[in-house]
């Protein structure tokens, strides 16, 4: 015996149906964007490594340089005094 027509219930008409698979899209639209959030998270955190790094090396080359300037200056200075002693000869 056939079902009545008013009684077979497609997937299409079928609110319960809709809702679990809005239900279901909706989660895995939340599992994407939280998969993609760590990923944006991890590569800030590498980022920010490489920037840190990279300000310690940009701190210890100023550092470099104003060691060697001041270097530049004595150097400077003692070969203006041999210089000065030299005339005196």
């Amino acid at each position: 015996m056939e079902a009545p027509a008013q009684a077979r219930v497609t997937e299409d008409d079928d609110p319960l149906a809709s809702l679990e698979e809005r239900i279901q899209r909706a989660v895995e639209l939340v599992a994407t964007l939280r998969a993609e959030r760590d990923a944006a998270i991890a590569e800030l955190d590498a980022v920010r490594k490489a920037a840190g790094s990279a300000l310690t090396d940009s701190q210890k080359l100023r550092q470099e340089i104003e060691t060697m300037r001041s270097e530049r200056k004595q150097v400077r200075a003692r070969i203006e005094k041999l210089l000065g002693q030299m005339d005196l000869l």
